[in-house]
């Protein structure tokens, strides 16, 4: 039996070689189609990896206390926001949480930074000493923020690498230079080393950290936007969330607030590109379709050009199931031998991409792009397959 499978793989093979540019030409659906759906697999893959490594870089175990529902009944986010704001006294309610490690309270919005006769758009965050271990940064140069600048309300600024390179050339030439924000003054005392984001999350490099006393007394605006607070422990995250959630409720609505913690906002951001992956494999699916149908058409055409000679081939005793088998096997080759090329090219893509996106092909893709490509081998080949083992041998031999 295995001689004979040989045989007709063989035969198959030595027959496309006769028609080498239409064969070509005919896989090339398949081709694009295979190297599209594993492409899209792979940088969907690379995504997740991407940011879930990006949160892991910020810190575990990080507990978030937002305003209004950020997740929705389907577990998405929500577009409905509150109109609450917290103030310095949820501050210092949240510190009397037992669970938590570090309370720290974020005030951001965006603001244009200036030095040197340069401006660059930044982020400014109002916080204290404590984002800085909570956040897992650290100093390139310099120093980070110290309890006592936020008792001063000093007007000192830390840094992020890339809004210093942006202002002063590079990072280190920051160092003790004065930046205009809120056309008010302040001394920067260090530099953080690089973070990266800003791919599914924010740029961190961009953000200028600054005690949000000082904020508060300059802008006299006195509201944060979020809290963010570090659990003792892995164990304990459920129990501080449900302690914040009791000491919230003492002055807002169930609404008007969320807990979340950062393994919840990654799975979320997760599902929700999974999605939009999924929708872009779907349309270059639609590539191995046509692929398909263009074989299925190689196949009847080839059918009808060798009519005589699967005639004379059932006159010297062939069966049906051979002539099928036959033209099956081409088909399927030709369906192989285009997933293996569309293979190859996205290992060659990915092998480049590496270098700035962290892009994988793994084992379920490439299983899935053999099996694909063999299915609709089998499928678009099997009808002009069946049409060449049920034509008569007398009408066949006779056929011009």
């Amino acid at each position: 039996m295995k001689y004979y499978i040989f045989f007709v793989i063989k035969s198959a093979f030595f027959d496309l070689l006769k028609n080498k540019i239409r064969a070509f030409l005919t896989t090339l659906g398949i081709v694009i189609g295979v190297a599209s759906v594993v492409l899209l697999l792979a940088f969907g893959l690379g995504l997740k990896n991407y940011i879930a490594q990006q949160f892991n870089n910020l810190g575990t175990n990080l507990v978030f206390v937002l305003p209004g529902q950020v997740f929705n009944r389907s577990g998405g986010f929500s577009s409905l926001r509150s109109s609450v704001s917290f103030d310095e006294r949820d501050y210092l309610n949240l510190k009397k949480a037992k669970y938590a490690q570090a309370v720290v309270p974020i005030f951001q919005k965006s603001s244009i930074i200036k030095a040197q006769g340069k401006e660059e758009t930044g982020s400014l965050y109002g916080t204290t000493e404590e984002i800085f271990m909570t956040r897992n940064l650290n100093p390139q140069i310099g120093e980070v923020l110290k309890k006592s600048d936020g008792e001063k309300r000093a007007k000192v600024a830390v840094l992020g690498p890339e809004i210093a390179k942006k202002l002063f050339g590079q990072e280190d030439l920051a160092l003790n230079q004065k930046i205009r924000i809120e056309d008010q003054t302040f001394k920067v005392i260090g530099v953080l080393q690089a973070k990266g984001g800003g791919f599914g999350g924010p740029n961190l490099d961009t953000f200028v950290y600054v005690p949000f006393q000082t904020i508060f007394n300059i802008t006299g605006k006195k509201d944060f936007n979020t809290f963010l607070l570090k659990a003792q422990s892995e164990n304990s995250i459920e129990d501080l969330k449900n302690q914040i959630k009791k000491i919230m409720l003492k002055r807002y609505k169930e609404d008007d607030f969320s807990v979340a913690d950062s393994k919840e906002i990654l799975s979320t951001i997760q599902s929700i590109f999974s999605v939009l992956n999924l929708a872009l494999v779907g349309i270059g699916a639609i590539s191995l379709i046509v692929g398909g149908i263009g074989i299925m058409n190689i196949m009847y055409v080839s059918v009808t050009e060798r009519t005589r000679e699967i005639g004379i081939r059932r006159a010297l005793g062939a069966l049906e199931k051979d002539i099928l088998l036959q033209f099956l096997a081409e088909s399927v080759l030709l369906s192989l031998i285009g997933g293996l090329i569309g293979l190859i090219i996205s290992f060659i893509v990915i092998f480049f991409v590496r270098i700035f996106f962290p892009a994988s092909i793994d084992a379920f893709s490439i299983i899935l792009a053999l099996t694909v490509s063999s299915a609709i081998g089998v499928f678009f080949g099997v009808f002009p397959a069946r049409k060449a083992a049920k034509l008569s041998p007398i009408e066949a031999i006779r056929y011009e």
